[in-house]
């Protein structure tokens, strides 16, 4: 299972690799190409599906995994449950259409909203037979569907924007990324669906709790963009998701290979409880090992970051970067419980965490908008990001009986690390001129990067040594170094 893993790993590392590469190209032409006012009346729909969908979303993924033998009328009633789920959403959007155009005062809102519920729709119609992959964990078919999605979205976004300048650009990128998303998951896993709702009882007990826990979990998170959109306009609402979305993309994409590849790894141990335990350890220190230097790096370097890759437009953003860059990073101390209580089933436990975070996270963002308006917001989640890897941690202790400390502990290299590779790149950056041409930018950003990996990679291996080589991220990166060595020097001796 091991090795089936690290081949995941890889499989989706390297879609991740080129989706951010294709992402980087699009966000480098769109973003000089459109405005912060394009991108804030599409972000104004999107954060209403951003609500709306996971407010309705069935977790179907979760549920047939964690059947033990699904058959071909769990698939039928997975697919009939998730269209008719479209068509009541998707149908919701297009009827509200004018309401919320006159809400806002924007007539472009209609059309967008109009083009978002057709989205709605094409998505409902999507293959659910292709977790069969992900429960055999095969994550090849996940790098190509992630890379197929965003190049077409990639390639009619671009045009569009090239020939309209406006934000039908974006509405079309997604669109066309849908359409291909669809088609690929019936290429990759042919399945031909029927009409059922046989099992809908079986796998809505145990997806109820979820749709209930991202009810309380979409509002808790989204409720920022409603307030900026509703309060601030679409300018810095364009502006706030935009730099909330840099923020999170580090992070997001350097960890996600290996938090999409938990929830079967934990499921397989699930039965054998030391397993678990040191599975769990594991995979937190290598999620946190990976995240942290990526996000604070993106901090540090923000201020000639955004603006290199945005465009001068995007200033405001440059907060919004630095803080949220962080509070991603440090968060991933905490994440890998999503997946642990989804293998342990512990689905209801996961709404009471919601539900807590909810209370606490409101009156905080309120206070910070009332106090400062977009920045009060921004430190406000800063605020709330800490608190919440104390809940994360908490209920990894219900779950498996690992105490806040020893979770803090496990990930403590990482942090000593990070903090060394801060202190020198907040040196290098008091001493280094860096220019005023992009090249100069790039040069300066490069040399960051290299200097932050140098630091960080000394100071873990050396804290490590010190520790007496504990099992962690150390060990299973050399371990993998020596069998890639031995496997190229077998290759080359066999030649």
């Amino acid at each position: 299972m091991k090795e089936k893993l690290a081949i995941g790993v890889l499989w989706l590392s390297g879609a991740r690799v080129l989706v951010n590469i294709m992402g980087l190209c699009s966000t480098l032409v769109l973003a000089r190409l459109l405005t912060p006012e394009d991108f804030g009346v599409v972000a104004i729909v999107t954060t209403l599906l951003s609500i709306i969908g996971p407010v309705t979303e069935l977790s179907l993924s979760a549920a047939l995994i964690q059947q033990q033998a699904p058959t071909e009328e769990h698939f039928h009633t997975a697919w009939t449950m998730n269209l008719l789920r479209a068509l009541l959403v998707g149908g919701g959007f297009c009827l509200a259409a004018p309401w919320v155009a006159d809400f806002y005062g924007d007539t472009r809102l209609t059309g967008v909203m109009l083009a978002i519920g057709l989205s709605i729709v094409i998505c409902g119609l999507s293959n659910p037979k292709l977790i069969v992959r992900e429960r055999n964990l095969e994550f090849w078919p996940s790098f190509v569907m992630s890379v197929s999605n965003k190049l077409v979205g990639l390639l009619v976004g671009v045009t569009l924007a090239l020939i309209y300048r406006n934000y039908w650009a974006l509405i079309g990128g997604t669109l066309a990324a849908q359409l291909a998303g669809v088609a690929a998951s019936y290429w990759l896993q042919p399945y031909r669906p029927r009409w059922s709702l046989r099992h809908f009882k079986q796998l809505w007990s145990f997806s109820i709790w979820l749709t209930l826990g991202q009810t309380v979990n979409t509002l808790n998170w989204r409720l920022d963009h409603l307030i900026v959109g509703t309060f601030l306009g679409p300018t810095a609402l364009g502006t706030y998701v935009v730099g909330d979305n840099l923020a999170a993309l580090p992070t997001r994409e350097s960890t996600g290979p290996i938090q999409q590849t938990l929830f079967p790894s934990f499921r397989a141990v699930i039965h054998d409880r030391e397993r678990l335990v040191r599975t769990y350890q594991r995979a937190q220190a290598l999620v946190s090992a990976v995240a942290l230097p990526i996000g604070f790096g993106v901090a540090v370097a923000a201020d000639v970051l955004v603006p290199l890759v945005l465009g001068p437009n995007w200033g405001e953003a440059v907060l919004v970067v630095q803080v949220l860059s962080c509070v991603f990073a440090l968060q991933t101390m905490g994440s890998t419980v999503q997946p642990l209580a989804l293998a342990e089933g512990a689905t209801q436990l996961m709404f009471r965490r919601d539900l807590f975070s909810f209370a606490m996270r409101v009156p905080i963002i309120l206070l910070g908008m009332w106090w400062a308006g977009m920045p009060g917001i921004v430190y406000a989640r800063m605020v709330t990001g800490v608190l919440a890897i104390g809940i994360n941690m908490y209920v990894v202790q219900r779950l498996i009986g690992l105490s806040l400390l020893q979770q803090v502990g496990n990930t403590a290299r990482s942090l000593i690390s990070v903090a060394a590779m801060v202190i020198a790149l907040l040196g290098l950056c008091h001493d280094w001129s860096v220019g005023d041409t992009a090249g100069q930018r790039l040069v300066y950003l490069l040399l960051l990067g290299a200097t932050g990996g140098v630091v960080y990679t000394a100071v873990h291996l050396f804290s490590w040594r010190l520790s007496g080589r504990p099992v962690g991220p150390e060990s299973d990166l050399l371990g993998f170094l020596y069998k890639a060595r031995d496997r190229v020097r077998a290759y080359f001796g066999r030649a």
